[in-house]
């Protein structure tokens, strides 16, 4: 057991009581692990990744066999028919809008079905922010139906919802920043069988930020039509240094990627520049930076909870993303606790983070984790908008022992600041 006589006995008794909670879940964290660790390595052997495929092109990008081979292998691991895998995607938001503005037109009408958009999507959508070129602003029609009090889809208001301009029914896999479970697989499953069986004209849209990895099966292994997500999320092993990608039908990929490019260019241009091998290395990493991240979140929801804490999914909780919440309460405790897990970062350990304004967010927002790569939540960080209830949420962990020790020394800065008892 992880423990140190200087500590309180409060602390010492929550890491010996999270490390069993954690010791319990291992097998099936490492079956899961496993089985993920052999399709990605099985993807690069079938796409014959060879030492050229590793190094970027410049200029236009034409001709560049590594991004066609690694948009092939990503397409492999997601179940999907095809995939744009680009370091021009600035982040997650960026390449999810990018999948909207290819596929929707004037008149459409989208269904958010498990409740109100990740903050940042909602000035793209139109919910925040006028006449900056919003998907309202351009006449795409939107509405949002929450999931229900046991974090279920509400088939019974989709079906209300659904109308003749109906085009998309979009889904957030993880759960954001809202108290609420992330979806498995197995409900993404659920809706694609009602919508095949009931209304086949409709496109399933998932955001898959956090998700990746994390269960044996992915969207497009069950039929959702497109997904879009972050490099410097899961799929990026730490290691990809900016980027994200979009997944999913063949023809819906093609039409993001005249969004993101320009009609007629679409996929065939974009330099790779210096970040290829990164792209692929990271990939190769990802299913144990997932499954290390995935032992961190465990610990660290039986540590809070054990400090006496409300945490969200609790310890023995079924996973499907990264993030772990932990409800502080209060604006004090959630900077204590953020300004402790920064001390535990490689870089910038020093610094002492405050809540400002970040693009995108309608809160300030306090955010810990000194990451090599700039925002990488791969790593690991902490971070949430401040308010009520003062939510912190935890994502990845680049090893379990790095996320063990952040979430102790959160805990030792509430605790001498008077704030843990």
């Amino acid at each position: 057991m992880y423990s140190n006589p200087e500590w309180p006995e409060i602390i010492n008794k929550a890491v010996a009581k999270a490390e069993e909670s954690l010791k319990a879940q291992l097998p099936r964290l490492e079956e899961i692990a496993r089985k993920n660790h052999e399709k990605v390595l099985q993807a690069f052997q079938e796409e014959r990744v060879a030492s050229y495929h590793l190094h970027g092109t410049t200029g236009y990008g034409l001709g560049d066999s590594g991004r066609e081979v690694l948009d092939r292998i990503v397409a492999r691991i997601l179940g999907a028919e095809a995939a744009l895998v680009r370091g021009q995607f600035v982040s997650g938001t960026h390449a999810i809008a990018s999948a909207l503005f290819g596929v929707l037109r004037p008149g459409d009408h989208v269904i958010s079905v498990s409740g109100n958009p990740y903050d940042t999507l909602e000035e793209v959508i139109g919910l925040r922010g006028k006449g900056q070129g919003s998907l309202m602003d351009f006449g795409v029609l939107h509405d949002t139906i929450s999931l229900d009090p046991q974090g279920k889809l509400q088939y019974p208001l989709i079906k209300e919802k659904i109308s003749p301009k109906t085009r998309m029914l979009m889904v957030q896999r993880s759960r954001g920043y809202a108290w609420r479970d992330a979806l498995q697989i197995a409900q993404l499953e659920e809706l694609v069988e009602f919508v095949r069986t009931q209304y086949p004209q409709l496109i399933i849209f998932v955001d898959n930020c956090y998700g990746e990895l994390v269960e044996d099966k992915e969207p497009g292994d069950i039929g959702v039509d497109l997904m879009a997500g972050s490099l410097i999320k899961n799929l990026g092993g730490s290691l990809a240094p900016t980027g994200g990608y979009v997944a999913g039908r063949a023809d819906l990929v093609e039409l993001s990627a005249q969004r993101l490019t320009a009609p007629g260019v679409g996929e065939h241009m974009g330099a790779t520049l210096e970040w290829q091998r990164l792209f692929y290395q990271g990939l190769f990493f990802s299913p144990l930076t997932v499954s290390e991240s995935i032992k961190g979140s465990v610990f660290s929801a039986a540590f809070w909870q054990a400090l006496g804490f409300e945490v969200h999914p609790e310890p023995e909780s079924y996973r499907t993303d990264l993030i772990q919440a932990v409800k502080l309460g209060s604006r004090e405790k959630m900077i204590a606790f953020c300004q402790g897990l920064q001390k535990g970062s490689p870089i910038d350990s020093h610094v002492l983070p405050i809540p400002s304004g970040m693009p995108g967010y309608e809160d300030q927002v306090i955010m810990a984790g000194g990451t090599f790569i700039q925002g990488s939540t791969s790593e690991f960080s902490a971070d949430g908008p401040l308010r009520e209830p003062y939510v912190v949420y935890q994502q990845g962990g680049i090893s379990y022992t790095y996320v063990q020790m952040g979430n102790i020394l959160a805990a030792l800065n509430l605790w001498r600041q008077g704030l843990l008892s």
